[in-house]
């Protein structure tokens, strides 16, 4: 019972998970996600509400999160065609834990920089 995190975690050598990780844990994805948790955006409400992002990695990163099921993209038969973006039931699963992970960061930032400041010392 004490390895059953760490069985799970390494499973078959972490490939599976590393996988799934790099891409919920890349510099967007996240922020993608916390973003469209207001509701169903179009492509230019998304790309607007996230300062730093460029067209191509907002398209990459609803791409993948549309691949793997945490989005969902509904293309409206309309001239101009109208597409939405809106997370799927795995997307909103998403939701708590990545918000305690960022709750953690935020409770850890000033261990965290006195520990880098007294590194960068030596």
């Amino acid at each position: 019972m004490k390895y059953v995190h760490s069985c799970m975690i390494r499973g078959d050598g972490g490939k599976t998970l590393r996988a799934i990780l790099d891409q919920i844990c890349n510099k967007w994805t996240l922020l993608v996600v916390a973003t469209l948790e207001e509701g169903t955006l179009r492509f230019k409400e998304l790309h607007h509400k996230i300062p730093g992002i460029s067209q191509r990695m907002l398209t990459l990163t609803l791409r993948n999160l549309e691949r793997d099921g945490l989005v969902s993209r509904t293309v409206h038969a309309e001239v101009p065609p109208r597409v939405e973006y809106a997370l799927t039931v795995t997307g909103r699963s998403l939701l708590k834990p990545a918000l305690a992970l960022a709750g953690w960061a935020i409770e850890n930032v000033p261990a965290i920089e006195a520990s880098r400041a007294a590194y960068r010392k030596g």
